[in-house]
């Protein structure tokens, strides 16, 4: 299976651990709350990028990794350049093919344990000050009605782990790199991306119990439309063009956030 849980203690205990995640259940009340009766066997399944926070998050530690010596001058300038396209417009399914085989390139040879210590170590400012407030709202009300709340994110595990785990996410789906003897080597286990978000979101659903007719989603790519179909309650947030328009035609509700 290709998701982590996401353990019930604050983020700060993640960069103690540096993403040590952990099985076990996100609370440990006595007994269930009505909400908890009335929701127990749904989920709500969000992406991350321009859904829950304004930028790409893989993008988003490109100067921490500068000033920590994985990449140079010149790396980073198209790093910052591809967060301006990304957050004027977002990216299409050849761009996402692009990023990805970038990513994979640019990120062989790392270290993963290096990696793991810079994403922890400037979580905080780095992700933080770009939380869409109406979605952390957003999420804190599905959990407040005692649904699961999975991040499902084409972005590395190592960037969205801490992230869920910051947001009070009970799980992640994320893509997976494949490494060995602590480097990663450039290759991808599994990418979290299109139909496969939505087949591993089946999967978890399966194994947990889930009704995807009750289950919510929400995201703002077309990319993503295979997830947002798997559920009874598909919503488009700060929608691309194509996702706009299929969302007023199928009746979706459309969700504007801003910083």
């Amino acid at each position: 299976m290709q998701w982590v849980k996401v353990t019930s203690q604050s983020y700060q205990s993640v960069m103690r651990c540096q993403i040590g995640f952990q099985e076990g259940p996100l609370c440990s009340a006595a007994m269930d709350t009505a909400a908890d009766a009335r929701t127990r066997g749904t989920a709500a399944f969000f992406d991350l990028d321009k859904t829950l926070i304004s930028r790409s998050s893989t993008l988003a530690f490109v100067p921490s990794f500068y000033r920590h010596g994985l990449i140079n001058g010149m790396q980073a300038a198209r790093g910052a350049l591809a967060q301006l396209v990304f957050r004027l417009g977002g990216a299409d399914h050849r761009q996402m093919e692009r990023i990805k085989e970038q990513v994979a390139k640019l990120c062989c040879g790392w270290p993963v344990e290096r990696v793991t210590e810079i994403v922890t170590a400037h979580l905080a400012d780095t992700i933080g000050p770009i939380v869409y407030a109406e979605a952390r709202r957003l999420l804190d009300s599905h959990l407040a009605e005692g649904r699961d709340v999975i991040i499902v994110s084409t972005s590395g595990q190592e960037m969205v782990g801490p992230i869920g785990a910051m947001l009070g996410a009970s799980e992640i789906i994320a893509t997976r790199m494949r490494h060995a003897d602590g480097h990663y080597t450039g290759e991808l286990e599994f990418y979290a991306y299109g139909e496969a978000k939505a087949s591993r979101i089946r999967e978890l659903s399966q194994e947990r119990g889930y009704r995807l007719d009750d289950c919510y989603a929400y995201s703002d790519s077309v990319t993503d439309l295979p997830m947002l179909e798997t559920v009874g309650h598909p919503h488009a947030v700060n929608p691309d063009r194509q996702l706009r328009k299929i969302a007023a035609e199928r009746g979706w509700p459309v969700l504007a956030f801003a910083l």
